[in-house]
């Protein structure tokens, strides 16, 4: 199997919580593919959102929820009963803490670009106030944000 070209990169790690406000992770997110599309940097800047449920007890509120659901679609057909079921399941987002992973992989000779995005990034309106980390290589977190970013979809 041939490896990536970005498999030898360093990579820097951009992370960002944005706690419950799905409305400034998606202005962020939105910000991010301008800059991509206008300064072409489809390899280089990538972002994957990550949602975490803030309470464990808002799992079981919905299994309660899908359940009563269940049982009051009884009468009703199988079809229905699975939409009933299905939408009282899906968490509110409300209940979801919300992060942004960004990660920056410039080659070698791009040093200056990089260190103009990891200052530029987190100094702009929707990520200044996510409380930005930077996570770079060697750092004690780096190999766990590294395999976090890597399992996400």
């Amino acid at each position: 199997m041939p490896r990536r070209h970005t498999d030898d990169m360093a990579h820097i790690y951009l992370v960002f919580s944005f706690a419950t406000d799905e409305e400034k992770a998606q202005q962020a997110r939105h910000k991010l593919e301008g800059w991509k599309q206008a300064f072409r940097l489809d390899k280089k800047l990538v972002y994957k959102l990550e949602r975490m449920a803030a309470e464990p007890a808002a799992d079981t509120d919905a299994d309660q929820k899908a359940h009563k659901a269940e049982k009051a679609a009884k009468g009703k057909t199988k079809a229905k009963a699975r939409a009933s079921a299905a939408a009282a399941a899906e968490p509110a987002p409300a209940n979801e803490d919300i992060r942004l992973l960004v990660r920056l992989g410039f080659s070698g000779h791009e040093r200056l670009s990089e260190e103009r995005w990891v200052q530029r990034i987190p100094s702009e309106e929707p990520f200044r106030d996510a409380s930005p980390q930077i996570v770079k290589p060697g750092e004690p977190e780096f190999g766990a944000t590294e395999e976090r970013f890597e399992d996400l979809d």
